[in-house]
């Protein structure tokens, strides 16, 4: 068993930090692998868990090699102040008639600075399961940040009743 250096969310920069994460990358989907990587980035941004930006995120966003099944861009877009405007994207499961519809990001055109990250994808912790070096995460509190919530991070996660007013 591996023991992981707490992170405390509230120790997290602004702006948020970006950087190459060797840590394995799982999202599966009823048992099925939707992606797969360990070349990844994340963005630690105070006040969240992985994932979105705004107030303390841990987002991952995961290369389009690391794919299994084609995305399809949706209408929906959504602004950062740090790393610009989101496109968003629809997943239809093979062998099902389901589709799950903006759950998935990428920053096309992405703000100085996080230039890396540009087509690089991230998920919504639901309705995947996703995991971080075999850990199932949480999502964060709420539906707004998409946060991957792992049993390393410690403090306030945005998003949860402590955090309302913050």
């Amino acid at each position: 068993m591996t023991i992981k250096t707490p992170l405390n969310v509230q120790s997290f920069p602004r702006p948020p930090l970006l950087e190459r994460t060797p840590r394995h990358l799982q999202v599966k989907y009823k048992g099925q692998v939707i992606a797969d990587t360990t070349e990844a980035y994340w963005v630690l941004e105070t006040y969240h868990a992985p994932i979105y930006s705004l107030i303390q995120t841990q987002a991952y966003y995961l290369p389009p090699s690391s794919l299994s099944i084609p995305l399809t861009k949706t209408r929906k877009s959504t602004y950062c102040e740090w790393k610009g405007w989101a496109t968003y994207y629809s997943l239809s499961i093979p062998q099902s008639s389901e589709t799950v519809e903006d759950r998935i990001w990428s920053y096309d055109q992405p703000a100085e600075g996080y230039q890396a990250i540009k087509g690089y994808l991230s998920f919504y912790a639901g309705p995947w399961q996703c995991f971080v070096d075999g850990e199932e995460v949480q999502p964060q509190p709420g539906d707004f940040y998409g946060g991957w919530v792992t049993e390393e991070l410690e403090g306030l996660i945005k998003g949860s009743k402590q955090t309302r007013h913050l």
